[in-house]
């Protein structure tokens, strides 16, 4: 994935903070317009990358210059996710307002300038740490998956430990050996000593 400058998504998130804001304070007709506007700004960053939308130009151009070269960068796939995070509320607001139901655009639109805010004044983006955390449970889930998974080993092979004794299949020597009658004192054979008697 390729780096990008992290104060560029920051920059992203006041413009759309500032249009967030405007929705909530517009009437209907021109809260639809903006909300539909920004709706497309997140289809843009989610499908192509938020290196390629209007912000990441405006940045490139206009304030970075201004600002001189990041001390660091950072992966373009957490705030790609961010946008489709931001465009999923959009949406719900969007279909809210267009059906009458101004309160599900209201609220959509405030929990999506809230994660804006959090982004433009603190740095902290919820989109991306939703989407760290969908890596982490992903890695999780794929490592339990092959520690439950059994071994397969062909027929014959494996250690003696891996291998289940059946009475059919002991050694047949165990039983031929209780089956052997057991020595007769009677026909062992007597062996006399006599005595030479002394001349």
């Amino acid at each position: 994935m390729p780096q990008i400058d992290p104060r560029g998504p920051r920059f992203a998130a006041a413009v759309t903070s500032v249009v967030l804001a405007a929705v909530l304070l517009s009437p209907t007709p021109l809260a639809i317009a903006l909300i539909a506007l920004q709706a497309a700004l997140f289809a843009v960053g989610a499908g192509l990358g938020v290196q390629h939308t209007p912000h990441a130009w405006v940045f490139r151009k206009l304030v970075r210059p201004r600002l001189g070269p990041p001390s660091e960068l950072e992966d373009a796939a957490p705030p790609r996710f961010a946008q489709a995070v931001g465009l999923v509320f959009a949406a719900v607001a969007l279909v809210g307002f267009l059906a009458g139901a101004t309160t599900v655009g209201l609220v959509a639109t405030g929990l999506a300038l809230v994660a804006a805010l959090l982004n433009a004044v603190l740095g902290l983006c919820l989109g991306c740490e939703l989407y760290l955390l969908s890596l982490r449970w992903s890695s999780r889930s794929r490592s339990d998956d092959r520690l439950e998974t059994p071994v397969s080993r062909p027929v014959g092979e494996g250690s003696r430990s891996d291998r289940v004794e059946t009475p059919a299949s002991r050694p047949v020597v165990e039983e031929v050996a209780q089956r052997r009658p057991s020595p007769n004192p009677a026909s062992r054979p007597v062996v006399e000593v006599r005595k030479r008697s002394s001349a």
